[in-house]
């Protein structure tokens, strides 16, 4: 992995020292910036469980999505004093449970901190446990990081956004998502292969889950993704097609995002997935009003698991 001294660790290329400042595309140093770390029931069921997997949720990310359901924490111009924390206090809340028997531990938006993300699981390990490590990307990712990561990460947990890099240009503030993407899911696909293991608790140890939100209006996107993964990557791989989408304050007036999909949008997708022979998970269509996180909340999630 590249040093923060010239940081390149995402596909942004900023170059910035990280280690004299936070003037980079993320606006993050070398020191971890993170939201929270607690708990989450919400996700698919092999991650989940019945104990729920212990999610460390970054600050900051090297993606704008203006609809992002995560905004309170993920708008790179704002900043929380309590976000600034160290790493072994992040080790120690980890710890807290690990100690109740559960089993996964997760990184959410984890691209622009991975310096911070190692050092967390290498104190984690020296601590003398070892979790289920799970990367929850939004798959904007370099493949020379995500090599780098090899033998560290067991589970990745990519969303793969856009077919179309007018839509990441026009919703993410990068004009080449796709090409990007792309290339990182075929590096977590050599790594991991498209067989999922489970353990005896039927919680996954080791395999690739791709996550693909339906947006309103981009129905035909959606099914050129996973037309995508079936014929350039695997047929076989997990799909976690979501329906969560709703529109947040900062798209309430924007035409197209203003509204969540309809059930003929989802139903759509759902067909193509079918069709190309794809396993995995999707939700029901009321989930939009279960996935409304608040992490000004102690507890940012109300839990539903996806069928």
């Amino acid at each position: 992995m590249q040093s923060l001294e010239e940081c390149k660790n995402c596909p942004r290329n900023c170059g910035v020292d990280r280690t004299n400042g936070s003037n980079g595309y993320c606006h993050c140093n070398d020191k971890p910036l993170i939201s929270s770390i607690f708990l989450h029931k919400g996700e698919e069921p092999v991650i989940s469980g019945t104990k729920g997997i212990c999610n460390v949720f970054f600050a900051h990310c090297n993606l704008q999505c203006i609809y992002c359901q995560n905004h309170q924490i993920s708008v790179n111009s704002t900043y929380d004093s309590t976000w600034q924390m160290s790493i072994e206090e992040a080790t120690e809340k980890i710890m807290s449970y690990l100690n109740i028997g559960v089993k996964l531990l997760g990184f959410v938006s984890p691209s622009h901190q991975l310096h911070q993300m190692v050092q967390i699981i290498e104190s984690v390990w020296a601590k003398g446990y070892k979790p289920i490590v799970v990367y929850n990307s939004n798959g904007y990712d370099s493949v020379e990081s995500l090599m780098a990561l090899e033998g560290l990460v067991d589970v990745y947990l990519p969303d793969f956004k856009y077919f179309d890099n007018l839509l990441g240009q026009r919703f993410s503030n990068v004009n080449n998502y796709f090409d990007v993407a792309s290339k990182a899911l075929k590096e977590m696909y050599r790594q991991k292969g498209s067989t999922i293991l489970l353990d005896d608790d039927g919680l996954i140890e080791s395999g690739v889950i791709i996550r693909h939100l339906v947006l309103p209006g981009c129905s035909n996107d959606s099914v050129n993704v996973l037309k995508y993964i079936a014929n350039e990557i695997s047929p076989n791989l997990r799909i976690s097609l979501m329906s969560q989408y709703y529109p947040t304050e900062h798209v309430s007036t924007k035409s197209g995002l203003n509204r969540k999909i309809s059930h003929s949008e989802y139903q759509k997708v759902v067909a193509k997935m079918e069709e190309l022979g794809f396993d995995g998970w999707v939700q029901e269509l009321e989930s939009s009003d279960h996935y409304k996180p608040d992490f000004l909340s102690h507890i940012p999630f109300i839990d539903k698991i996806n069928d």
